[in-house]
């Protein structure tokens, strides 16, 4: 190995250390969710998404099926405000870390096809 291929190794063995500790907080702040729980806190969300996360109206997405950090990370931008949409806003607003991971297991569990 030459000098040159050594540093170069460095430099990304160095990148990725530093990666995985700046995505370390990140990771330790998911929560765990809970089904059953997500399912009984799915009741309200079901009148736009449907009762099985398949949506009857082409302007409200199918949540169905999902990954489970997609569905966690969009519900959180909405309650954050980061995404902006006027009849979701009032869903989300008080919804914690666990109602959030709850909700996202309980779609994510669901077949995509309904």
């Amino acid at each position: 190995m030459t000098d040159r291929s050594r540093r170069r190794s460095i430099r990304l063995c160095t990148g990725l250390g530093i990666t995985a500790l700046l995505a370390a907080p990140a990771l330790a702040l998911a929560q765990e969710g809970d089904v059953d729980a997500g399912r009984d806190k799915a009741a309200l969300c079901a009148a736009c998404h449907g009762p099985n996360g398949i949506s009857s109206n082409p302007l409200w997405p199918n949540l169905a099926g999902q990954h489970e950090a997609y569905l966690a990370k969009q519900i959180r931008d909405f309650r954050d405000g980061v995404r902006e949409d006027i009849s979701m806003q009032p869903f989300v607003a008080q919804l914690s870390e666990q109602d959030i991971a709850d909700l996202a297991a309980f779609y994510a569990s669901l077949p995509a096809g309904g």
